[in-house]
């Protein structure tokens, strides 16, 4: 009951109104793990700015960091030394102004705790911006849910996109070229008030897709990449502020029921508009064998891969495929396709050998939703669950890529909307396409083999 409390009141706070955020402390967890999470904070000013933090109910430890002027005014810290399956509250102060907020850890690895996850991208983008009088409504239906963590799939900022219009709040005026370009765009969205509301209970895992730097960009050879790379870390805080970071793939495991896989498709892919053969690649060699030993070697009962493109939708133009599929409108790839379909061939291949069950793909950015069931061999088959946008230009289903064997269980465009998974103690799985205003369009359940 205190839980619901706690939500509604937060609700009711964003409710109250959405002028800009702008001279409030912004607040963000990210990165959860059993024992650690990352407390994340852009301060109104330069200077000390404190959080404190502790069990709920309990005594708080209280940290000081430093915001600074050339660090966008954001400080983040990772907190060691937790317990797991425990709900914990923080308290940010600077000055006058001060946030709360709770989250809670994930449970023991060997724990088969149940847990539900949200997911979806894509926000801010085709004007679809920062509402005047709404803000991003959708966090709202997102915050109903209690979920114990949201995967944020790519797009978390459209800076190829200007923010404008009569009754959107006035953002950026140009696409981001530089690391204050970048800020600029991910504070625009953090400050909207529903967004805040969302973010100071439900903790976040981020990766970056596309228009987090350019419209279907290639890492080695985009040169605004170390700047959206950059900005994204300083507003994921997924290496804790380590400015020498660059790595953004990585693991979550979240008690015995779930691991999840964060991949990186952006950083190290070969150019789009090079035909599909064994030497294209989206991940590099060091992720891919990541990708595949994790994979294959996870104990938990359900292996979750996020990849911000799609499997099985074709995107970007025949010429130049942005997704793993070089599919043509009709579903079929032939010689000089592109896309990086040999790459994802090879992978699921090694995870069919590997005998892998209970394998699910989650993605976005085709600004539709779709539940996929793919059987590329007869004796195995997977999942790709699709879900988004959060707040864009909404686009439709299209055919699928028929090397997948796909059987397209729900797709529905049109609509803005996000995705939850719930898995229960004792293993089985329900997904659920939810749209804007709460409703659920769609629920499937996935018995675990």
């Amino acid at each position: 009951m205190r839980r619901r409390f706690a939500v509604a009141a937060l609700l009711a706070l964003a409710l109250s109104g959405h002028a800009e955020a702008a001279g409030a402390i912004l607040v963000t967890v990210a990165e959860v793990g059993s024992t650690a999470a990352t407390l994340w904070a852009r301060a109104p000013g330069e200077g000390p700015i404190t959080v404190d933090v502790g069990p709920v109910g309990e005594a708080a430890r209280r940290l000081t960091l430093a915001a600074a002027e050339g660090d966008d005014l954001v400080v983040q810290r990772r907190v060691d030394g937790l317990m797991p399956a425990t709900r914990y509250r923080y308290r940010w102060r600077q000055g006058e102004q001060h946030v709360e907020g709770e989250f809670r850890t994930a449970p023991r690895e060997d724990d088969p705790a149940p847990v539900r996850l949200l997911w979806s991208g894509d926000l801010g983008g085709g004007g679809y911006c920062r509402h005047t009088g709404h803000g991003y409504p959708i966090f709202r239906s997102m915050a109903g849910r209690e979920a114990d963590f949201f995967l944020f799939v790519g797009d978390t900022a459209y800076t190829d996109s200007p923010c404008r219009g009569h009754d959107m709040v006035p953002g950026p005026t140009a696409p981001a070229r530089t690391l204050a370009d970048y800020r600029a765009y991910h504070r625009y969205n953090r400050e909207d008030q529903t967004f805040q509301a969302f973010l100071r209970r439900t903790p976040v895992f981020a990766v970056w897709d596309d228009h987090d730097v350019r419209n279907n960009f290639a890492g080695p050879s985009e040169p605004r990449m170390p700047a959206g790379r950059r900005a994204f870390l300083d507003y994921w805080a997924i290496a804790a502020g380590d400015p020498t970071a660059t790595r953004l793939y990585r693991r979550v495991r979240w008690g015995r029921l779930l691991e999840v896989f964060v991949l990186d498709t952006r950083q190290y892919r070969s150019d789009n508009r090079e035909p599909d053969g064994p030497r294209k690649t989206m991940l590099g060699d060091a992720q891919r064998r990541w990708l595949v030993d994790g994979v294959t070697g996870s104990t938990a009962t359900w292996k979750v891969v996020v990849s911000s493109v799609t499997l099985a939708i074709p995107t970007g133009r025949p010429e130049r495929r942005d997704s793993w599929t070089g599919a043509n409108i009709l579903g079929f790839s032939g010689n000089g396709s592109t896309g990086f379909a040999t790459e994802r061939d090879d992978i699921l291949r090694a995870f069919r050998r590997a005998d892998v069950k209970n394998l699910i793909v989650l993605a976005a950015d085709v600004h539709h939703a779709e539940i996929i069931r793919h059987q590329p061999h007869p004796d195995w088959s997977f999942h790709e669950l699709v879900a988004g946008p959060l707040s864009a230009t909404t686009g439709r289903p299209r055919p699928l890529d028929i090397a997948l064997g796909p059987r397209s269980l729900f797709a529905q465009g049109g609509v803005r909307n996000f995705g939850e998974v719930a898995i229960e103690v004792g293993g089985g799985l329900t997904v659920r396409i939810v749209d804007e205003e709460g409703r659920a369009l769609f629920s499937h359940r996935i018995d675990p083999e």
